[in-house]
C-alpha cells in the first residue's frame, strides 16, 4: 500500500454551521433569523422541514465536543448565530447566547481543539431583513458591530475568524432564484447584495485590525471548477462568464480591488452601486482564504441559458457516478481551483474549509453505516489537495463537511453529509465507517 504525506503542521478539521445543527431556534432569548422565517413558508423546503431542532447541538454540545475529541481533529470550524448574540440584529446583547459560545470555545480548548469561528453562515436576523437586508448598505455596518461583540468576548481565546461563508449562495440563491432565505427572486438585488457582503467583510477586517485583536481573519468562498463543453469560441466564452460568476466576482475585489470589467459591462443596469473608497475597504489584506469545493461542471453556450447564456452539466470521473444530490465527482477540480489562486491571486494561505459527500447511506440494524462512497470521495480529494501542495500551493489545512448529518437547507434532512449519522427521532449520534477512516488519516 502506498501512502501520501502532508506537512507536519497541516490542520485536520471538520466543519458545521449554526442553523444546520443547533436547533433551539427560539430559546434563551434568541431572535428570529431569515431561515427561521423562510423554512416555515409552504413548499420552501423539500419535505416541509425546519431547523427548529436540527441536531439539537445547543443541548448536546458537550456530547459533540466529545465526538470531536474521539475523531482526533486539531481544529473545529463552526458558525455563530447572529440572532443568539443580538436578537434584533443590533442593540441589546443577549448574555445567554454569548454564554453558549463561551462554553463551546472553552470545551474545545479543554480537549486541545482549536476553535475557528465563521461569523456568518446565511442566518441574517429577520429584523435586519425587514430593514432591507443585504440590499441595505447599513447592514455592512451592523454586521461589523456584531463582529465586534464577538471579538470582544471571545477574541482572547479564538485565534482564527472567517467573516462570511459562501456569499455567492446568499446572493444568487437567496436573492436571485429564491431557493434559499430570504427567498427573493430578483436578479437586480443579487449583485448589490454581493457588494454589501464584501463591504461588510472589509469593514469587519478594519474593526479587527484597528482594535488589535490577536489572531487571524479571512473569508470563505465556494468554487466550482468548470471546463468548456467543446473547443468552440462560444463554449470557451460561456465558461469564462461562468467562472467570473463563481470566482472573479468575489476574488477580484478581495485581492485586486476591482470587479471583473467584462462582467460589470454584461450586467448593465443590474451592476451594483459602488461608492468611492468601497473597493479599498473590501480589499484590505486578509490572513487566509477558505475554499469550499464539492463538484465541477461542464459549461456550454446556450442562447436560452438566462442572462449569461450558458448551461451546465455535472462533470464526473468515469465509474464514479454522482453523489446523492446529483453532484459529479471530479477531485482534480480541487487541484485546479487551488492552482487558480496560486497563479492569479498571489498564492494566499489557504484552507479547504468544506469538502464532503452526500452518500446513499444505508444503516444496519444498529444504525451503523459502511459509507465506502464517502471514504473514496474523501481519499480522492485529499490526494488532489496534496498534489496542489506539491505544485507549490500554500494550502495549510482540510476541513471535512460535516461532523454530523444535518439540516441541508432547501433539501431538508434528506441529504446526509456527516461522518456521524444522526437519528433525528432521538438525536443519537452514530459514527460511520468514514468517521473511523478519517480518524486513522489524522492519527497517521
Amino acid at each position: 500500500m502506498s501512502f501520501i504525506k502532508f506537512p507536519q503542521d497541516f490542520t485536520w478539521g471538520v466543519a458545521t454551521s449554526a442553523y444546520q445543527i443547533e436547533g433551539a431556534w427560539n430559546e434563551d432569548g434568541k431572535g428570529e433569523s431569515i431561515w427561521d422565517r423562510f423554512s416555515r413558508q409552504k413548499y420552501a423546503i423539500r419535505s416541509g422541514e425546519t431547523g427548529d431542532v436540527a441536531c439539537d447541538h445547543y443541548h448536546r454540545m458537550e456530547e459533540d465536543v466529545a465526538l470531536l475529541k474521539t475523531l482526533g481533529v486539531k481544529s473545529y470550524r463552526f458558525s455563530t448565530a447572529w440572532t443568539r448574540i443580538l436578537p434584533e440584529g443590533t442593540g441589546e446583547i443577549n448574555p445567554k447566547g454569548l454564554d453558549f459560545y463561551n462554553r463551546l470555545v472553552n470545551a474545545l480548548l479543554t480537549v486541545g481543539i482549536e476553535p475557528v469561528i465563521c461569523l456568518y453562515h446565511w442566518d441574517l436576523p429577520q429584523a435586519i431583513q425587514d430593514r432591507g437586508g443585504w440590499n441595505n448598505r447599513q447592514t455592512a455596518d451592523w454586521f461589523a458591530e456584531y463582529a465586534r461583540v464577538l471579538f470582544d468576548h471571545l477574541g482572547d481565546r479564538v485565534k482564527r475568524w472567517a467573516t462570511f461563508n459562501e456569499p455567492w449562495c446568499t446572493s444568487f440563491l437567496g436573492h436571485g432564484t429564491g431557493q434559499f432565505a430570504p427567498g427573493i427572486c430578483d436578479f437586480s438585488e443579487v449583485y448589490q447584495s454581493i457588494h454589501h457582503q464584501l463591504l461588510a467583510h472589509g469593514k469587519t477586517v478594519d474593526v479587527f485590525r484597528q482594535n488589535n485583536y490577536p489572531g487571524e481573519i479571512g473569508i470563505i468562498l465556494n468554487f466550482e471548477y468548470a471546463t468548456p463543453a467543446s473547443d468552440s469560441e462560444a463554449d470557451i466564452a460561456a465558461t469564462k462568464r461562468y467562472i467570473d460568476q463563481y470566482v472573479s466576482l468575489f476574488a477580484d475585489p478581495l485581492f485586486k480591488s476591482s470587479y471583473p470589467q467584462e462582467t460589470m459591462a454584461f450586467l448593465g443596469c443590474m451592476a451594483p452601486e459602488i461608492q468611492s473608497g468601497d473597493l479599498e475597504v473590501i480589499s484590505r489584506p486578509i490572513d487566509f482564504l477558505g475554499i469550499n469545493y464539492y463538484t465541477s461542471f461542464v459549461v456550454a453556450y446556450d442562447p436560452n441559458g438566462g442572462h449569461f447564456k450558458f448551461r451546465t452539466s455535472p462533470k464526473t470521473l468515469p465509474m464514479w457516478g454522482h453523489t446523492e444530490v446529483n453532484w459529479g465527482i471530479y477531485p482534480m477540480g480541487l487541484t485546479e481551483t487551488l492552482i487558480t489562486f496560486q497563479k492569479n491571486y498571489g498564492n494566499p494561505r489557504m484552507y479547504v474549509t468544506e469538502n464532503g459527500c452526500a452518500a446513499m447511506d444505508e444503516p444496519d440494524e444498529k444504525g451503523f453505516v459502511e459509507d465506502y462512497q464517502r471514504i473514496n470521495y474523501i481519499r480522492a480529494h485529499l490526494i488532489a489537495a496534496q498534489k496542489a501542495i506539491q505544485m507549490g500551493v500554500n494550502l495549510q489545512g482540510y476541513y471535512y463537511w460535516s461532523l454530523l448529518d444535518n439540516f441541508e437547507w432547501a433539501e431538508g434532512y434528506r441529504p446526509r453529509f456527516g461522518l456521524c449519522r444522526v437519528n433525528y427521532e432521538n438525536g443519537m449520534r452514530i459514527p460511520k465507517k468514514s468517521f473511523h477512516w478519517y480518524q486513522d488519516v489524522i492519527s497517521n
